[in-house]
């Protein structure tokens, strides 16, 4: 998706937390969040998460899908999909299904992609096949 499509959608966001805006905690939401300016902690959903150019986040995050524009010091996993724009730094390991990375992104960490549990199939798999991606979820 790009920024120019990301930020028609803004408007759809459930909630959004401006620039002025500093949080420390653990923050938890169902639908989608975009954040503009500094969090710290954690961040815990199963919606979609928008970090923002302005956004500086100290967190370990676990999400449904996340773009990042802004700035991430922390882990990142994302059950659906992950997108780094370019303007996105991300300092940590990512683990996501889906990865889209756009040029000129910082990221320093290991990124492994996970599958969905529901797509093993462990009774017409062979064992070594099985074993190689039962480990990756």
């Amino acid at each position: 998706m790009s920024k120019k499509n990301i930020r028609n959608n803004l408007h759809k966001m459930a909630t959004t937390l401006g620039s002025e805006t500093i949080f420390a905690g653990i923050m938890r939401f169902t639908d989608s969040l975009q954040i503009n300016g500094n969090l710290e902690g954690e961040i815990i959903s199963t919606g979609t998460l928008y970090i923002e150019e302005s956004a500086v986040i100290n967190a370990n995050i676990q999400v449904g899908s996340i773009v990042v524009a802004g700035v991430v010091n922390g882990n990142i996993i994302a059950t659906e999909k992950l997108e780094i724009l370019t303007s996105g730094k991300v300092y940590g390991n990512i683990r996501t299904a889906r990865l889209r990375i756009a040029d000129g992104v910082v990221f320093k960490g290991k990124c492994e992609m996970i599958r969905d549990p529901k797509t093993v199939d462990i009774f017409s798999a062979k064992v070594d096949k099985l074993k190689k991606t039962v480990g990756g979820v």
